[in-house]
């Protein structure tokens, strides 16, 4: 059989549109083909790869629970989902873990449970969810239509009622939709997929308040920025906001499947039994690669590290920018950047990331208008230095095409 691009053509869905490059090994923060080439990652399998590839916590904790137990359903619990919960709740506002298989179903069950608590609490026409344009909180019909991006919601046939779109940081207009019919407000604590915009302190301080005020619940959406991605362990930390739910995926498993929602005692409660389930969820494997993860990543070498390769990708970026002006800014925060592109440029993207992978880059985009970075925590200085070089030549290529 010959495992190419083209079978992808023969045998899958056509909702992607992949590379022709298929990776078939992966050390740190390089992977190489099957032509043996090698490339370095800036793209961490979005955000996912939060230790790069085949980092031996992850491998040592995937073969030890691979000889012990896989999966039970949740008719019992297993010992990693416990120890994994327990550890969640110890470092963050939390005191009750629910586990899903991905950042979309985390955010399903969060929107759901803040559905249920409102009815529950208040009353049957406090149901509205206030989100914000260019959000992404994943691909279930209820999570992409409270997703701010109607593309991916459009065609599918009747949406989620209920569900009202903002500007992100716009207090005013926030200030004017927020009422007592508010059950919940979901928002990314640093947009990602939308552009890489970072909150205002203000904006977030008030969105708080205004939850606050008309007893409405906040949901963070920190499945990309959370896990050491913004140089704390949860966006929400750096912000001093915190929210009522939080939902986690992506680096939280380093690259195994598995998400989680997070939030308080009092607010679990109304998840009774029966309300909603995951067959895979919390399974003993996801749960055990993710504890080793979240125990090597939440330690201050690692995201006070996160801080300093942060400055390293912003000097080299910058210094890039000075001899081919490209850039309007670099924005974002810790592991998560975004190169805002310019004049000539603006809508060009994509172009920047196949002349990447021309020169053995990974990299990604954010919208049209923004080549985006969500490398490995743990990526070394020299190959931040050798891919930044590689980006500098795709860069001239762009610029000189």
């Amino acid at each position: 059989m010959q495992v190419n691009r083209e079978l992808f053509d023969e045998v899958m869905v056509p909702n992607y549109n992949p590379s022709a490059v298929i990776p078939v090994k992966g050390k740190g923060a390089r992977v190489w083909d099957q032509k043996g080439d090698e490339y370095i990652d800036f793209a961490g399998g979005i955000a996912v790869n939060c230790l790069g590839h085949s980092h031996p916590a992850l491998v040592n904790a995937l073969k030890e629970q691979g000889e012990k137990i896989w999966h039970l359903s949740n008719v019992m619990t297993n010992e990693p989902a416990l120890r994994l919960a327990k550890k969640l709740t110890d470092a963050t506002f939390a005191d009750k873990v629910y586990f899903a298989n991905s950042g979309a179903e985390a955010n399903e069950a969060a929107l759901k449970l803040a559905r249920r608590f409102a009815i529950d609490k208040f009353n049957e026409e406090k149901t509205q969810i206030i989100a914000f344009n260019k959000g992404f909180h994943g691909r279930t019909f209820f999570t992409v239509t409270v997703g701010g991006q109607a593309a991916y919601s459009d065609g599918f046939g009747p949406k989620p009622q209920d569900i009202i779109h903002i500007d992100y940081n716009d207090l005013e207009t926030f200030s004017k939709v927020i009422s007592d019919k508010t059950c919940a407000v979901m928002m990314e604590p640093l947009q990602g997929e939308g552009g890489i915009i970072s909150p205002e302190i203000e904006f977030v301080q008030g969105v708080r308040e205004l939850c606050d005020k008309h007893n409405a619940l906040l949901i963070f959406d920190e499945v990309q920025t959370g896990v050491g991605r913004t140089g704390d362990l949860y966006a929400y930390q750096g912000l001093n906001v915190t929210p009522d739910i939080l939902t986690t995926a992506k680096a939280l498993g380093g690259g195994f499947p598995i998400g989680a929602m997070i939030t308080t005692t009092d607010i679990a409660r109304h998840l009774k039994i029966g309300t909603h389930g995951s067959t895979y969820g919390g399974n003993a494997l996801a749960c055990a690669v993710a504890e080793a993860a979240f125990d090597t990543v939440n330690t201050p070498e690692v995201l006070n590290g996160v801080k300093e390769r942060e400055q390293m990708f912003r000097d080299g970026l910058n210094a890039i920018n000075e001899k081919y002006n490209v850039f309007s800014e670099v924005r974002g925060k810790g592991l998560l950047l975004g190169g805002v592109l310019k004049g000539d440029y603006e809508g060009k993207a994509r172009d920047f990331l196949v002349a990447s992978a021309k020169h053995g880059l990974m990299t990604l985009v954010a919208g049209t208008n923004v080549v985006r970075f969500t490398p490995s925590l743990v990526i070394t200085e020299e190959e931040i230095k050798a891919g930044l070089a590689r980006f500098e030549l795709a860069v001239a290529d762009v610029v000189n095409a």
